[in-house]
């Protein structure tokens, strides 16, 4: 899926934060302070690394980080831009806070601690103690509440402001401007008045004892600017009723998804993959015309929707926060094509949108999802046209001999955007697959080789459109092969599913995960999937450490760091494992689900959730604070132990 590398991928940094939390008192019996420190983002901003991962939340496009106990600075850090063409760091803190009577004195670092929702810090000198809390309250503003047990006064001031940033202060505000044309405004109630300071600024709070509230604003334009500091000034009139919304809100989350009979670790899992998620909203910029979610803010080239990220992302928030799932939908369909196709990613700069290649139809069940958790008819009815002309579409420009099985393709004729179409980019399947022209169209091309999970996919879609058209009272007028294609695939002389070459219609008998998705789907016949748990249940093949790797475990082109050439992608396993459900292997789904659970490396504990992991190992691979792989997370916690015959 990795298309266009626009920066480097942030490099590994897990540095080792304070661990003593303190929940608020005043809401300790909030779900969230069950789960501290969720996720290690520790990092203090300088110019020998870079950050591995960072606090964002209600769809805003700046993030922060603790700082690192070796490098303290007394405020969080930040904020950073998080936008894919303008990530910067906008200051070291924006926000650091100390005592009036020794404002350079340096604090002793007590905690901090990454809540679900939340940052806490807390440092002291012989003078008291200093805490701070940091909550986003909109997608533009966080924020900064400050409590101290010290009555002589308190001292505000920016720490390394980043290059390109010019700051003054108007009125109670602190205004840093970007000459990129983003900002960042900290605004102060009227009893603090900020005042410019050699480039930075000063304010000062007397006497202190209690607590205090800053608001920390990122805006992307003056326009925005203009608009939003009301806002703010309306906001610190009121704290308490943005906070009680933001505490709201995420009890909403993890109500609606935390079982009453899972283990602490198991629950933590989940708490994990809804954070994970909720990091990675980005509210509408630029080209992206609805809110949505990034496969990873911590990798600069992710920061964009695609396609089937966004069928997975809507099915897996559908349960907690339905809204956000419609919209991550509309937002791709934003820019459906005249002819029904989907475009495989969006950006905020739409000039860089790859419109070569679609990607693996999964949409229909992403909205049955949405359906099936708030009974909402009237979004079925609003995407319904849609969603049929975009299954139309592969049966126009991607059934090459019309057959009815279609094949992975491209727009402009290339093998790249083929593979890139199909989601599993460097696929041993493909090795030897060429293009082919599809007649009657001048950007339609396949490959030469029909695939099994394309057609599944599609046998679902015909399955819930249909159920659509029910629930609408409409007549279902598209294409209908999905009883055909279990007994096309299977290929009964290794009794797997395979593609299939359009030559000759022989099988590509190089068993991956694309065998998974007719028991996902629930196309394959009960015999077709007993007949395949010998090579499933082997432990050289797909019943490895963690089970169900991209390919056999024991083909000579397997590679543990091969992308789609042997790690574990948790999509691919979730598809093995809710398919031995289906077909009444729920023993075995639970005993699987448990391997991936128990030896994810840093799952349990405070590690972000990655792009994918070693078969053999567990280790972590590609891009941390993966949305794609939290996502079925929460669908294998949410089906462990359930009987579906």
């Amino acid at each position: 899926m990795l298309h266009k590398v626009k920066s480097l991928l942030c490099l590994p940094l897990l540095v080792a934060g304070l661990t003593a939390c303190q929940p608020d008192s005043r809401n300790a019996t909030e779900r969230r302070y069950a789960f501290n420190n969720i996720l290690d983002i520790a990092y203090t901003p300088d110019t020998l690394h870079r950050c591995y991962g960072w606090f964002t939340d209600a769809g805003s496009w700046m993030g922060f980080t603790l700082p690192e106990k070796e490098k303290w600075v007394n405020g969080f850090c930040g904020p950073f831009s998080l936008d894919m063409f303008r990530r910067q760091w906008m200051a070291q803190s924006a926000v650091t806070v100390g005592f009036a009577e020794a404002p350079d004195e340096s604090l002793i670092p007590d905690s901090t601690c990454y809540y679900p929702g939340e940052l806490y810090m807390s440092a002291h000198s012989g003078k008291g103690t200093i805490s701070q809390r940091l909550n986003f309250v909109n997608a533009t503003t966080a924020l900064l509440r400050v409590h101290t047990d010290h009555a002589g006064g308190l001292v505000f001031t920016g720490s390394q402001w980043g290059s390109n940033v010019t700051v003054s202060v108007e009125q109670n505000s602190v205004i840093a401007r970007h000459s990129g044309g983003e900002s960042v405004v900290v605004t102060f109630t009227p009893d603090i008045a900020p005042t410019s300071l050699d480039g930075n600024y000063t304010a000062t709070l007397r006497p202190s004892k209690g607590e205090t509230d800053v608001a920390i604003s990122f805006f992307t334009s003056e326009k925005e600017l203009a608009a939003g500091i009301p806002n703010v000034t309306t906001l610190l009139n009121n704290p308490e009723e943005a906070l009680h919304a933001n505490s709201e809100r995420w009890e909403g989350y993890l109500q609606k998804i935390l079982r009453t009979d899972m283990k602490p670790e198991y629950d933590r899992i989940a708490v994990k993959a809804v954070t994970t998620l909720i990091s990675n909203w980005r509210t509408h910029r630029g080209g992206l015309l609805h809110e949505g979610i990034i496969p990873s803010h911590a990798v600069g080239y992710f920061v964009g929707f695609w396609a089937w990220d966004s069928w997975r992302f809507s099915a897996g928030t559908a349960k907690f926060d339905p809204e956000l799932a419609k919209n991550n939908i509309r937002a791709m369909f934003d820019y459906q094509q005249p002819d029904g196709m989907i475009i495989d990613c969006i950006y905020t700069d739409p000039s860089e949108n790859n419109a070569r290649d679609s990607k693996p139809p999964l949409v229909c069940w992403a909205v049955d999802e949405i359906f099936t958790h708030t009974g909402d008819t009237a979004f079925v009815a609003e995407m319904y046209p849609q969603l049929l002309s975009y299954y139309k579409w592969w049966y126009k420009k991607r059934d090459h001999n019309r057959n009815g099985m279609c094949e992975y393709g491209s727009t402009d004729g290339t093998l790249e955007a083929a593979a890139w179409e199909s989601g599993m980019d460097n696929a041993i399947r493909f090795d030897n697959a060429v293009m082919l022209k599809n007649e009657g169209y001048e950007d339609a091309w396949s490959t030469n080789q029909e695939s099994v999970d394309l057609n599944a996919y599609l046998a679902l879609e015909c399955r819930l459109l249909k159920k659509f058209a029910g629930l609408l009272g409409n007549a279902f007028d598209g294409p209908d092969y999905s009883d055909k294609v279990a007994g096309y695939f299977f290929d009964t002389k290794i009794n797997f599913f395979c593609d299939r070459r359009l030559k000759d219609g022989s099988f590509i008998e190089e068993p991956g995960c694309e065998a998974y998705t007719p028991l996902w789907t629930e196309i394959a016949t009960q015999e077709q999937v007993d007949s395949m748990l010998p090579m499933l249940r082997d432990t050289a093949k797909f019943s490895t450490y963690i089970p169900f790797p991209t390919i056999a475990a024991d083909n000579p082109k397997y590679n543990p760091r091969g992308y789609w050439r042997g790690p574990i992608w948790l999509d691919q396993t979730y598809f093995a494992i809710r398919g031995l459900r289906n077909y009444g292997y729920d023993e075995l789904a639970d005993r699987y689900t448990l391997q991936v659970f128990d030896r994810l490396n840093g799952l349990k504990e405070d590690a972000p959730i990655h792009e994918n992991y070693g078969t053999h190992t567990g280790e972590r691979l590609k891009a941390p604070h993966f949305s794609w792989s939290s996502s079925h997370l929460l669908m294998l916690y949410d089906d462990y132990g359930k009987k579906l015959k």
